[in-house]
């Protein structure tokens, strides 16, 4: 087992608390607009992955359709990014949609960072569209990541229910 095995092997994942503050540190970090995220946060469930007591990362589940849940919002703290934590939120939300009886679930990313991106790929997401100019339309500034604007929303999604035909 290698180091990010161990560590991750130490992740406890569990909805945030009735009357627990949200953490909003991290989960503006995935989405600037805390407007926007105050607004899915009451649709639906956060999940908080931790080691120990401490909040590493952080996931909002909300239900986008009769038969499909959405993973609104997905970030990990910096010092624990690439060490499984957000394969596990990932994991945890699918089950949970699963568990809502929905046929699939959908993410949303942007265009100017690959790492999520392959995130999504490696938990079993394909691309299925993108929204042109999303950002620009629905926030009041030009967003930048890794030196390039954030323009274009990826929209990716995985089946979850077999025999389902998408």
């Amino acid at each position: 087992m290698d180091k990010s095995e161990k560590q991750a092997a130490n992740i406890t994942v569990r909805p945030l608390g009735s009357g627990e503050e949200a953490p909003y540190g991290l989960l503006l970090e995935a989405d600037p607009s805390r407007e926007l995220v105050e607004g899915y946060l009451g649709q639906g469930t956060c999940l908080l992955a931790l080691v120990g007591e401490k909040v590493v990362g952080a996931c909002v589940v909300i239900r986008a359709g009769v038969l499909t849940a959405e993973i609104a919002n997905l970030a990990v703290g910096v010092p624990w990014r690439r060490q499984g934590i957000g394969a596990r939120l990932v994991r945890a939300a699918a089950a949970g949609a699963r568990t809502m009886r929905c046929r699939e679930i959908v993410v949303c990313t942007g265009n100017s960072d690959f790492g999520p991106m392959r995130l999504y790929e490696r938990c079993g997401f394909r691309t299925g569209g993108v929204d042109r100019d999303y950002f620009r339309r629905h926030y009041p500034g030009p967003i930048f990541e890794n030196g390039s604007e954030c323009r274009h929303r990826i929209i990716m999604r995985m089946v979850l229910l077999p025999g389902t035909g998408r």
